[in-house]
């Protein structure tokens, strides 16, 4: 049965991952970073190339709504493993911070999809962020970041929460300042970047944090089992909310569009504001574009069942009651004095309760965590990694910890 064959796979892969923890390779002078490349990648000379069965489709990247063998866009890859494996100590290393008290995994829990399970993330200081934590699964494949789409690449984008004062609170300055000055961290370097034993540079970090942040691949899921031919990977149920999703009623697929569940694309789409709070223009402000008033960029849906709440500013707890919003009409929730250009995508599909649940069956089969990188169990800072417990309870007293 495909079922058992794809579930035989999983569990052969990850008993490879734990036999090959990175951490249980402690070299005589301290950390060893991994000389093998992530799950996903084949090593060709000694950098990671990306393996997919989505490789061997080819199609026009925006054409049409996106069929089931809808191929990748451009991606980044080509990094070494000891780059991957140093951004990957970096990203857990509450050392990035100002304070020592956030790292870059305190707001992109990987248990939690790489979000935080908050309507807004906190930074140092416990200060509230603007927005809420987007997902970094895939961002390899993406060509804009944050939610008004202001940045173009993962460099540019790390810089921001860096260096935000409510964020991580640091500056250019005081980074390099504070990496350099840690000799375990000059030492991995060295040998991730063979030129920074000419003196570290701002660019070996954002480099190193891009080349682990590009390995995050999830892409195998049970949809997209389904997607290759294993049709029974899917619930009759699941394949029922997969038609009402792609179908030109409900019209999910023309934003959402396969292979990555995102068209990458700015919309207006007209979400309210929790109570309280002051109107987000979102793009407007950094595109100068009236009509991109009240525009977020599209998210990906993968693995979005496990990164509730939902939309910029988390305002809706459930997949459920996000998808009853779409399902509402067109600008049914706009405040009133504001005159958004809602996107003509949304209209009013008037789906019926049972056709949204089938849509939250189907959003549940793009759940993929089967190469979820491991957390480091020490690190170069001689920090203590930031456990998961003690970020939930920090950012919302009242969340389950995470098993």
């Amino acid at each position: 049965m495909p079922r058992l064959i794809c579930t035989g796979l999983v569990l052969a892969i990850l008993v490879l991952l734990a036999s090959g923890s990175s951490d249980a390779r402690q070299g005589p002078g301290g950390i060893e970073l991994a000389s093998h490349c992530p799950p996903s990648f084949a090593k060709v000379g000694n950098s990671c190339r990306l393996q997919s069965q989505y490789l061997q489709y080819a199609s026009l990247q925006g054409a049409g709504v996106g069929g089931l063998k809808t191929g990748l866009p451009r991606f980044r890859d080509g990094f070494s493993p000891q780059q991957i494996d140093l951004g990957r100590y970096l990203f857990f290393d509450p050392a990035l911070s100002a304070d020592n008290s956030v790292s870059c995994a305190g707001c992109h829990v990987p248990e939690r999809g790489f979000s935080d399970g908050v309507a807004r993330s906190q930074g140092v200081g416990d200060q509230p962020v603007t927005r809420n934590a987007p997902s970094l699964w895939n961002v390899a494949f993406l060509n804009r970041f944050f939610w008004d789409g202001r940045a173009t690449s993962l460099e540019a984008q790390m810089q921001g929460p860096l260096y935000d004062a409510h964020e991580m609170g640091n500056s250019r300055e005081g980074l390099l300042r504070k990496i350099d000055a840690i000799p375990e961290y000059r030492r991995l370097f060295a040998i991730a970047y063979p030129d920074s034993k000419a003196g570290l540079r701002l660019e070996h970090i954002y480099s190193a944090l891009t080349a682990f942040e590009a390995s995050l691949v999830s892409l195998n899921s049970r949809y997209d089992l389904y997607a290759q031919g294993f049709h029974d990977a899917l619930s009759p149920d699941e394949v029922a909310g997969m038609n009402v999703f792609r179908s030109f009623v409900a019209r999910c697929s023309e934003c959402h569009t396969p292979p990555l569940f995102t068209n990458q694309q700015i919309a207006v789409i007209g979400v309210p504001e929790p109570e309280g709070r002051a109107f987000d223009i979102g793009a407007e402000k950094t595109s100068r574009e009236p009509t991109l008033r009240g525009g977020f960029k599209v998210p990906s849906l993968r693995n979005v069942a496990l990164t509730a709440p939902y939309e910029h500013a988390g305002q809706f707890q459930t997949l459920h009651a996000a998808v009853e919003f779409y399902n509402k009409g067109r600008g049914h929730a706009v405040p009133k004095g504001e005159k958004l250009t809602i996107h003509w995508h949304i209209w009013e599909p008037n789906l019926s309760a049972g056709e949204i649940d089938r849509v939250v069956d189907f959003l549940g089969a793009l759940t993929d965590e089967s190469f979820r990188p491991e957390r480091p169990r020490t690190l170069p800072s001689g920090l203590k990694p930031l456990p998961v417990a003690a970020i939930n309870r920090s950012r919302n007293p009242s969340m389950k910890d995470t098993p």
